[in-house]
């Protein structure tokens, strides 16, 4: 026992020994100005004084050298050496003008140096304009201050505006290409060259069609389909082609790496790709050639796949459908097209039911979208479901997706498989899943943990039995919660949710980075040219953080709507659902908007001392026993709407629980 005690205490002090090496970390740097640098694999962060900063901001990525070691297992004291990538380089502020030069004063929570504007790069802006600034050097000397200059100038009267654009930038997603990015995006011709088509399989002559949300304009995907003398299908997915157009290495491409991901807020699009590329070039857009790369497969119509094959191709759409027109094909079997729209519709229903057999969990959707006006303000909230129109689309892509991981991970490299993005997903995590399964026993639900295919089973099971019913939503979005992350890696653990064993992204490389990674890894082993990426691994880490990135700025982005929307409201009372319990409070949906606010347990002190208990999800009364549990049905009174915070306040409205209760049992005696 001693001797693993000391065996512990070693390892420990191994771990805090300073290193002559510079570590590699990302600067995090608190409200108070001082700074800290985790380190993969030490147990103790790097802390950095101001003065040792050296140019790092907030977020950057740097190295730093350790100066000195504290005693009694306290922080080491490190120096930046090199920042090696920065969060962000655009900021948000104000300018102050002087006689022959300007500054830029941040915006910011966390402190930064004002930065230095020639008067030749203020692009028009005035003295107290709210602008964006972008940095554009700053030397390690600290006699040097940074520089930098005015990009945009921001119009005073839209604070959505730049509400969107500080949670983009907040976020490390910049808000312009840069001009060496732009160039080589110029540069790139639209007529495709006659020596290309050659090249691929053409599929100009055959039937397809682009099915997508009615506002959209990067149309990434295409479904072709044709019927074989043999009685089965021809049934095409072709992809947009971006990798022909982005060369690797080049600065276009070295940015659209750096983005990793286009990012979709409710009123814009930041995309991973310039506009006229997105757009344009490369979009699907009807009644024009396009090169695609394409998954191309015989299909019988009980949904049996006889042979596929993978490859460039050329298309041409013949119709651009939104998911709506297609979705009042599938429900009055009429319409533009409808033979092949219902033929391609029982395919994918077929694949999906066979693919919840096998183990996939059928997590339902629903998608909040705010109905904006000309200045981007929230005039009404829609709630988007998914139905069979989407569902089409999303078993050929998965279909597509699986079938060129699968075809990767045959292969082999120097007796190793070859690094490959694959797009994976955990098993459930067990910590979080045993209290799941007791919560959900509550309801008269069971629980089968004893291994993976069982979970999945249960879940389903539980999905089907609560749909309806007032537990619903607590059930689903617990189990959600206990769900592990999908991420990108070059270690094929299988995707758990979707129940395969091996997939990737192949289907959106327009919006998504890995997607090109996948398209040139696949052109490379058509034509036997392997050769294997060795940072792969470091690249997948970068588009997972990206992607993690992303949707929090898409939630931030959602959440500011949401205050904005309340603002209306204020004083007025609403039904709603308890989505989250804590501590300090409890967060409650409200039934009519779906917008969380929350409910802080100071504001029940009049009621009673409530007290959290974990396991029951729930905030417990001491003296009356009152519950809030998740999924509970409660009336709110809206009381503060912070737009600067992205937060709502709302307070427990007793008179409207008991009338609710009262009017309930009324119902009850009229029915009987």
């Amino acid at each position: 026992m001693g001797r693993k005690n000391s065996k512990k205490r070693k390892v420990k002090e191994k771990q805090r020994q300073p290193s002559s090496k510079l570590l590699k970390g990302v600067l995090e740097i608190t409200r108070s100005g001082m700074g800290f640098v985790p380190i993969e694999g030490m147990d103790v962060d790097v802390m950095v004084r101001p003065a040792d900063f050296n140019t790092a901001l907030h977020g950057d990525t740097v190295r730093v050298a350790i100066k000195e070691v504290r005693s009694s297992g306290r922080r080491m004291q490190g120096v930046v050496k090199d920042v090696l990538q920065r969060k962000r380089t655009e900021f948000i502020g104000a300018l102050q003008m002087n006689k022959g030069f300007a500054f830029f004063i941040a915006e910011a929570d966390k402190p930064m140096p004002d930065i230095f504007i020639p008067l030749a790069n203020i692009n028009k802006a005035k003295d107290g304009d709210r602008v964006v600034v972008k940095l554009l050097e700053w030397e390690n000397d600290g006699n040097k201050r940074p520089v930098g200059e005015v990009v945009t100038v921001l119009d005073v009267g839209n604070s959505n505006d730049a509400a969107m654009k500080e949670i983009l930038l907040d976020a490390g997603f910049p808000l312009q290409f840069s001009d060496e990015a732009l160039e080589v995006a110029a540069r790139i011709p639209d007529i495709i060259p006659t020596e290309e088509i050659k090249k691929r399989k053409d599929t100009r002559d055959i039937f397809t069609i682009t099915i997508d949300p009615v506002d959209a304009k990067d149309f990434d995907d295409a479904i072709s389909f044709r019927k074989l003398k043999n009685g089965n299908y021809e049934i095409g997915i072709h992809i947009a082609d971006v990798s022909h157009y982005v060369e690797t290495d080049n600065d276009l491409d070295k940015e659209a790496y750096l983005r990793a991901t286009s990012v979709y807020l409710p009123d814009r699009v930041n995309p991973m790709l310039p506009e006229h590329i997105s757009n344009v070039l490369c979009s699907l857009r009807p009644h024009e050639d396009k090169l695609t790369f394409s998954a191309i497969f015989q299909i019988t119509a009980k949904a049996e796949i006889k042979q596929y094959w993978l490859g460039k191709t050329i298309i041409h759409s013949d119709h651009r459908f939104t998911y709506e027109e297609v979705q009042a094909i599938i429900e009055e079997k009429a319409g533009l097209h409808a033979e092949e729209i219902l033929i391609l519709n029982d395919i994918a229903q077929r694949f999906r039911k066979k693919r919840f057999n096998n183990g996939a969990i059928n997590f339902s959707s629903q998608e909040v979208r705010f109905k904006l006006d000309e200045k981007g303000d929230p005039i009404g909230i829609m709630v988007k479901e998914s139905k069979e129109a989407h569902q089409l689309i999303e078993e050929y892509m998965l279909l597509a997706n699986r079938t060129v991981a699968e075809n990767i991970s045959k292969l082999k490299f120097n007796n190793k498989p070859l690094p490959f993005p694959y797009r994976t997903h955990d098993d459930p995590d067990e910590a979080k899943l045993v209290p799941f399964a007791a919560f959900a026993k509550k309801f008269g639900h069971k629980f089968d943990t004893s291994s993976p295919d069982t979970i999945a089973t249960s879940f389903n099971q539980l999905l089907k039995d609560v749909h309806g019913k007032p537990e619903q939503h607590v059930l689903e979005q617990l189990g959600i919660r206990t769900m592990a992350k999908a991420k990108y890696t070059t270690e094929n653990v299988g995707h758990y949710g979707l129940g395969f064993e091996h997939y990737c992204h192949f289907t959106s490389p327009i919006r998504r980075y890995p997607d090109v990674q996948v398209h040139r890894i696949l052109f490379d082993v058509l034509n036997n040219k392997v050769n294997p990426d060795k940072k792969l691994e470091e690249k997948c880490k970068h588009t997972s953080e990206r992607e993690r990135a992303a949707m929090e700025a898409e939630r931030a982005a959602n959440k500011y709507k949401q205050v904005q929307y309340m603002r209306n409201y204020l004083g007025e009372e609403f039904e709603g659902v308890i989505s989250g319990v804590a501590s300090f409070g409890f967060w409650v949906e409200t039934i009519e908007h779906k917008c969380e606010g929350l409910v802080s347990v100071n504001s029940l002190l009049e009621y009673d001392e409530f007290r959290h208990v974990e396991t029951d999800y729930c905030l417990v009364g001491q003296r009356s026993g009152k519950k809030f549990r998740m999924g509970d049905k409660v009336w709110i009174k809206v009381v503060a709407a912070n737009l600067t915070k992205r937060q709502l306040d709302y307070e427990w409205v007793v008179a409207g629980e008991l009338a609710a209760e009262k009017n309930g049992k009324q119902k009850g005696k009229k029915r009987k």
